[in-house]
């Protein structure tokens, strides 16, 4: 018979030498950096974003006189390029999730990091952050082109017109914001975009049909109101005869507030609740 096991036969446990810190949000926001930044679909997103908004509007700025902008702002001709480039923004909030879905990374992800509201909510900040850094920097580079062609800096230059700017520019980065959130409730690519650009594109054309018949058409109406496109024009200050009046610019970015901040908190409600 062998005797008892002894204390010092017992196999000793492991302590790793490495420094073990408790993960918190930094290392997620360094984390979701890292991918977001390290791969293509950024690049081309981005870059085509750029080169609609700056291409678009410096032509904009290069067909137009000094006198084109008597009733209208200098920073107009970032918003023809910008009516377009939402699109890729928009595309680049649906990837930054529904990528790892496809390629299976959100597995790894999820288990380097089982604080799934915490990777989510540094999903949110790192693509809001980037997104409108790209949109804030493409629509400045033609407005100050705005200004140096066609407008005296000391005279035309005006506080309010940068604000209204940086408006639209938000508007399209909580865009965005709203595509990462349907990316994450869908977990698919493709329908994830065909919803986002579905929501651009149909308002104003179904306002449009809706509006030719009579009894349809204070639904119409206020579905022509209600849209990314009329937003924008809003926000950057432009009004005309459609646009004077309906709901005020703010009514109006109050609007995607409301469905982008609800689309988020459903997201976080099914990453939590779902398998991978």
């Amino acid at each position: 018979m062998t005797g008892p096991t002894t204390t010092a036969d017992q196999p000793k446990a492991y302590s790793s030498p490495l420094p073990t810190p408790r993960p918190h949000l930094g290392h997620a926001l360094a984390s979701e950096w890292t991918k977001l930044v390290s791969v293509r679909s950024t690049v081309w997103t981005l870059g085509a974003l750029v080169l609609l908004v700056v291409g678009i509007g410096l032509l904009a700025v290069a067909e137009t006189s000094a006198d084109d902008y008597r009733n209208v702002p200098l920073t107009a001709p970032a918003l023809f390029g910008l009516l377009v480039g939402l699109v890729p923004v928009m595309v680049l909030g649906v990837l930054a999730i529904t990528s790892e879905y496809g390629t299976g990374l959100i597995r790894t992800t999820f288990t380097a990091a089982p604080g799934r509201s915490r990777v989510l909510t540094a999903k949110y900040l790192v693509f809001a952050a980037v997104a409108f850094a790209a949109v804030a920097g493409s629509v400045s580079v033609v407005v100050f082109a705005s200004f140096i062609l066609h407008g005296d800096w000391a005279e035309r230059q005006s506080a309010a017109q940068w604000a209204h700017a940086l408006a639209g520019c938000l508007y399209v980065t909580l865009l965005g914001v709203l595509g990462l959130a349907v990316g994450a409730m869908l977990r698919h690519s493709a329908g994830a975009i065909a919803v986002m650009l579905g929501l651009v594109t149909l308002p104003p054309v179904t306002g449009g049909m809706l509006s030719i018949w009579e009894s349809m058409a204070p639904v119409g109406r206020t579905i022509l109101q209600y849209n990314a496109p009329v937003a924008l024009i809003q926000l950057f200050g432009i009004s005309n005869s459609d646009t004077s009046n309906g709901p005020s610019s703010w009514s109006q970015m109050l609007l995607l507030v409301l469905v982008t901040s609800a689309a988020v908190a459903g997201s976080y409600v099914l990453v939590e609740r779902r398998d991978v």
